[in-house]
């Protein structure tokens, strides 16, 4: 009988799947779904596929270039994340800023941002898996959209939520994973380096110098193979 509903409620000429996709984490969202960021986040911001919409002030969608080469992905939005409706705009992100802006790397031409979860989880919680769940497939389209031909995981949930490895960010920052035709890198999350500001050799921020050298290094790679 249940099937017969739902059958029913999915025929109902005025109403389709699509229309769907934000009352019910039960809906799929499959590959294609969007066709521009656009309207992916008008289904964010009036989605309650998870109970952290209902407090909510702005679903955090993305901001930089829909056309950039490297994407960076974080956990879930802040305080003032949620405030604003842009990612990484609070203490960490404007930290993140500085660390892109010491390889000349720009949030407005070069990057795009976005998080796992765009709603903000009380008192700034880890996202719990059935929330990640609901929201990663916002995400996965996002990821088809932008086409990025670089990922930054910022900190160990982004990287379980995405590519799925559960190892400790202290175990894999820095490495180059390969995941769906995609280069991806854990970093350590800003949050962390602010709680670890020393500068001194093997250190959290030391560390990320590294990493985001290298992170520049391949961009530029990339550049010159477009050219040729």
């Amino acid at each position: 009988m249940q099937h017969e509903t739902q059958l029913s409620l999915f025929n109902h000429s005025n109403l389709n799947q699509r229309d769907l996709i934000p009352t019910s984490n039960k809906i799929p969202i499959t590959p294609g779904t969007y066709e521009n960021v656009e309207s992916l986040a008008k289904d964010c911001n009036n989605c309650y596929r998870c109970p952290l919409a209902e407090n909510r002030t702005h679903a955090v969608v993305g901001r930089g270039n829909l056309q950039a080469e490297i994407m960076i992905i974080g956990e879930a939005p802040g305080k003032t994340e949620d405030e604003t409706g842009l990612p990484f705009v609070g203490r960490s992100g404007q930290l993140l800023e500085n660390i892109l802006a010491s390889v000349n790397l720009n949030t407005e031409t070069d990057i795009y941002i976005a998080n796992i979860c765009k709603c903000r989880p009380p008192e700034n919680r880890v996202p719990s898996n059935e929330e990640a769940a609901a929201c990663k497939p916002y995400l996965f389209e996002q990821i088809r959209l932008v086409n990025p031909k670089i990922i930054l995981l910022t900190g160990a949930t982004s990287v379980k939520g995405v590519i799925g490895d559960k190892r400790p960010i202290t175990k894999i920052r820095g490495q180059w994973l390969e995941w769906e035709g995609r280069l991806c890198m854990p970093i350590f999350h800003p949050s962390y380096l602010l709680r670890n500001p020393s500068r001194e050799q093997g250190k959290p921020k030391w560390l990320m110098w590294q990493d985001i050298q290298a992170v520049r290094a391949k961009f530029d790679e990339f550049k010159n193979q477009d050219k040729n």
